[in-house]
């Protein structure tokens, strides 16, 4: 870190009266962000986010596709770019609805800086991990998705002069993550490059399934929404126990997308069981869907998400370097068939069993 980037934080800190609070650095993940843990004299502890402004832009909101995909990947894919303005407006916007986002204690947008409320560290994963039972966690945390889809969000979350516009999941955005498994996953398994016709046979597989996908981006969507990124508060009643981390690459989409997330989670296994009965839960509190027209989206868009998490991670290993990505490939190739196992999902899972042989699912 640069002694510049250390001397703003620091001055960022004892501007908003936590100049002598003690920093304690916390475990980073894959993206440009790192987070501390400061420690008031008092006793209290707040979160410290830094995310230097480093990637390529977001999405304006009113770029056309043509532009998206000259601006790269975060505007076609309508990702945040890692802006602390997305993490601020979006974490307000779901305490107003009653739910358990991190207050914002002190931000600076422009140079990628905030201190949130500490929600503990008991992780979903790490307290499944060490024997707690799952089944009220998955629970409330189907609750909180109930309760996040009973209001139709603004198109602009704002909080304190911060605005975010929360994009639609789109055609483009969708189709982004799916096509780059034609790129990604030959380079990593070693097989030759799709040929033309494999590509052609994708896109007249996929662009219906999207056309399902964006017709229906009705709700706000937290995008990341899975075990790692959910936090259990014991102590606060109903779907407010579910602490939610890094939603700020949130978008408007179908609703059985962050079921994807949360029950095709490829850093733990989640069993089919679990699954139906969250599903069941699902459905029985919104008893105004059509069951089968939204299990079969869910089916289909969680076969286009397994694919792009495959891309993701592919990428990760043949792309930058990061071979510890690779323990979680089989378990996403699980969830995968499973989707592809829904009959109408066979002319998909036709493709896969003509393009990518088994011995490549790895």
């Amino acid at each position: 870190m640069s002694s510049d980037r250390e001397a703003l934080k620091a001055d960022f800190l004892a501007r908003n009266g936590l100049g002598d609070a003690r920093r304690e650095p916390l475990a980073g993940d894959a993206s440009t962000r790192r987070y501390e843990r400061l420690h008031r004299p008092d006793g209290v502890s707040l979160i410290f986010m830094d995310q230097p402004p480093v990637e390529s832009a977001p999405c304006p909101p009113d770029a056309t596709p043509e532009q998206r995909r000259a601006a790269g990947y975060n505007a076609m894919a309508r990702l945040a770019a890692g802006r602390v303005d997305a993490f601020i407006a979006t974490a307000e916007w779901l305490r107003a609805q009653g739910l358990s986002a991190p207050h914002i204690v002190a931000h600076d947008a422009p140079e990628g800086l905030a201190v949130l409320e500490d929600l503990g560290d008991d992780l979903y994963a790490r307290l499944i991990e060490n024997g707690q039972d799952e089944g009220p966690l998955y629970d409330a945390a189907v609750d909180a998705l109930a309760r996040i889809h009973e209001t139709r969000p603004p198109d602009v979350l704002s909080h304190e002069g911060v605005r975010w516009p929360l994009l639609a999941y789109d055609d483009l955005a969708l189709q982004t993550g799916g096509a780059m498994f034609l790129e990604w996953w030959p380079k990593y398994a070693g097989l030759p490059p799709f040929s033309d016709e494999a590509a052609a046979e994708w896109e007249a597989l996929w662009a219906p399934i999207r056309a399902r996908g964006e017709a229906q981006a009705s709700v706000f969507c937290h995008r990341d929404y899975h075990a790692e990124n959910l936090i259990w508060l014991p102590a606060r009643a109903d779907a407010q126990r579910v602490g939610m981390l890094d939603f700020q690459d949130a978008v408007r989409a179908h609703p059985a997308w962050d079921f994807s997330m949360l029950l095709h989670d490829a850093r733990r296994d989640v069993s089919p069981e679990r699954e139906k009965q969250a599903l069941d839960r699902y459905l029985s509190i919104r008893s105004d869907i059509d069951r089968e027209a939204f299990l079969a989206d869910y089916h289909a868009l969680g076969a286009l998400n397994m694919s792009r998490i495959l891309f993701i991670f592919a990428r990760q290993v043949a792309g930058y370097g990061r071979p510890r990505y690779e323990a979680f490939m089989p378990r996403t190739w699980g969830y995968l068939n499973r989707c592809l196992a829904a009959p109408e999902m066979a002319p998909v899972k036709a493709w896969f069993d003509a393009h990518v042989p088994a011995e490549a699912r790895r």
